[in-house]
């Protein structure tokens, strides 16, 4: 008779840093949306359907450990968790006001006007030209292209623990700024002082792509820290540790996206350096809860 004790355990589903964190602030976001609730609009719809993401994202994060390691687990793994940050920057759009109620561009409008003198996003007005903003709203539109080929390169290259590190320095970055946007809601100068500006955004291509973003996957709000800023810092930054010939040839890419952000008016000046401390912040952060995390799940 066989021992019951030979017989082979199920196997444990490993939760990684990156799982954890998504969980964790869909979490905080149910408990900030219940204690505020009269500050959010259809406070029950946004909790459920905050309840529902996270259980999705436990089922495809069961579902992506049962497939091996290769093309199909990359793929399904950088999806799961890419699709969950950019939930996350959706659900908070209608936590904005909980705290403050209010837009404070002005704040950032009279900071600028005292460091600088001039609204940066008007004084660039004399540089506007079609050639130029096309060249910035690439820049700005490839970002979207950067998440999986960043991550397609370490994983390639250094394998399933640089990826997860990865990952876990955007979830940080982009997760940080979420809360920002609750923090310190801004508008942004598009929506916020839009008649101010009277030179137009002329373009192709990419114009027409950057203004379909604008108005129908943006919302208003979602600035403070730029989140295009602190993504793309730690792709690079990541790039520069894993593919340093990759990094040098995002270079231009990274650098120019830096200005197209408040070129092409989607953010301050200061929503785009505030989004690249956010992103030095993380990436420092990251090494240090990888370790923690392997010590605690090593110890599980």
């Amino acid at each position: 008779m066989t021992d019951p004790t030979d017989r082979p355990r199920a196997a444990k589903i490993r939760f990684e840093a990156a799982d954890a964190l998504v969980l964790a602030t869909l979490g905080v976001f149910v408990v900030l949306t219940v204690a505020f609730q009269r500050r959010v609009d259809r406070w029950p719809v946004l909790v459920v359907k905050n309840a529902v993401s996270g259980l999705v994202f436990l089922a495809a994060v069961v579902c992506t450990r049962r497939i091996r390691p290769g093309w199909a687990w990359f793929a399904a793994r950088t999806a799961t968790v890419s699709l969950a940050y950019a939930w996350l920057f959706g659900s908070v759009a209608k936590l904005q006001f909980i705290i403050h109620g209010r837009w404070l561009d002005g704040l950032v409008l009279g900071f600028e006007d005292r460091l600088f003198g001039v609204q940066p996003t008007i004084w660039l007005e004399r540089f506007v030209r079609p050639w130029l903003t096309e060249w910035m709203m690439f820049c700005y539109v490839v970002y979207i292209a950067l998440y999986p080929l960043v991550c397609l390169v370490i994983y390639r290259g250094r394998g399933k623990r640089a990826l997860e590190e990865c990952l876990l320095a955007l979830g940080l970055a982009n997760v940080a700024c979420d809360l920002g946007f609750i923090l310190f809601p801004v508008a942004g100068p598009a929506a916020f002082m839009g008649t101010a500006y009277t030179v137009p955004l002329d373009g192709w291509l990419f114009t027409a792509v950057g203004e379909f973003i604008r108005t129908r996957l943006h919302y208003v709000g979602g600035s403070l820290p730029s989140p295009h800023a602190a993504a793309a810092t730690v792709m690079w930054a990541m790039c520069w540790r894993y593919s340093r010939r990759l990094a040098w040839v995002l270079a231009p890419v990274i650098l120019t996206l830096y200005v197209a952000t408040f070129y092409c008016r989607y953010h301050y000046l200061t929503d785009t350096i505030a989004g690249i401390a956010t992103a030095v912040a993380a990436l420092t952060l990251t090494p240090r809860l990888v370790r923690w995390w392997h010590r605690r799940s090593a110890s599980v």
